[in-house]
């Protein structure tokens, strides 16, 4: 028997758009990272671009459990002396809406060249429009 290898440029990439409001950060994530990685394809390759594109909108009305709002830190070092920056998940929110889910996303795909490559697949917009009609995305449930 032979191993069957599609090739990037024949995979064929869906378009899939997941509404956050009022869903759990982690779930959602965990849910746009497997299909950006296209782990539920018959073609999955660890090494191969195969996923499908997600589009996360309503990303400002996520929710986390617990005191995670107050408790959970973002932290970001910004190159000079005494340069560490750290926002709590409510201070983050109101400065940059998507930034949470972003950055929960980005943590759950690989690290490396094929992990920047896959950031693309993600499109996280805060309200409820998107620029992204006219491909047709599909409704995914978290």
């Amino acid at each position: 028997m032979k191993t069957i290898f599609v090739k990037e440029q024949d995979a064929v990439q869906n378009w899939y758009i997941i509404d956050a409001a009022g869903k759990n950060l982690g779930r959602v994530a965990a849910k746009a990272a497997a299909v950006v990685r296209g782990k539920a394809k018959a073609t999955y390759t660890p090494n191969q671009e195969m996923g499908d594109v997600v589009v996360i909108i309503n990303a400002d009305k996520v929710q986390v459990t617990g005191n995670k709002p107050d408790g959970m830190l973002y932290r970001h070092y910004t190159g000079y002396v005494r340069g560490l920056r750290e926002y709590t998940f409510n201070e983050l929110l109101a400065k940059h809406p998507t930034e949470p889910l972003r950055r929960t996303v980005d943590g759950m795909l690989p690290h490396g060249r094929l992990g920047r490559k896959l950031q693309g697949n993600v499109k996280i917009y805060a309200g409820s429009e998107h620029p992204h009609a006219a491909q047709n995305p599909q409704p995914l449930e978290v």
